[in-house]
């Protein structure tokens, strides 16, 4: 375990699959911390698109979580039980519609809140990664010439 970790950080490739790098007794914990980290980030990326959006007074924090705790919930559940096409469909009409209840807005503006939020989630995601995709290249570089000296 320990010899794998320390070649993804070393090299930056995989000899295992990710899944495998996780411990046994961590097998049920780690997907319910990737579950509340997700649900958190994207509260905060719909409070940002609703304050955008409609305004401080209507775009509560906690009215974000709640959108990201059921729209998420609602739309695991479809996408278990009904067909991806027919399951899409409802998923995109509860974001929506829970973004209009809870925002107190129009459906227009449920749109756009949901476009927004989407547009800066892709702009967090592709920052994260050139961040990251830099990182791995210095340290990857920092490492080589560290093996290659000895």
């Amino acid at each position: 375990m320990l010899a794998c970790l320390l070649q993804v950080l070393l090299f930056g490739n995989f000899l295992v699959p990710w899944r495998d790098l996780i411990p046994e007794e961590l097998s049920l914990i780690f997907p319910l911390v990737v579950f509340f980290v997700t649900l958190v980030i994207l509260a905060i990326v719909l409070y940002f698109a609703g304050l955008i959006v409609v305004g401080k007074k209507r775009a509560l924090m906690s009215d974000a979580f709640i959108i990201s705790l059921l729209g998420s919930v609602l739309s695991t559940v479809f996408f278990m039980f009904i067909p991806s096409l027919l399951a899409l469909a409802l998923s995109l009409i509860v974001w929506l519609l829970l973004i209009k209840r809870l925002y107190e807005t129009s459906w227009l503006k449920a749109i756009a809140v949901g476009i927004l939020a989407i547009v800066i989630f892709l702009a967090v995601t592709v920052l994260l990664a050139l961040i990251f995709g830099i990182l791995t290249a210095l340290f990857e570089r920092f490492f080589y010439s560290m093996i290659t000296t000895f």
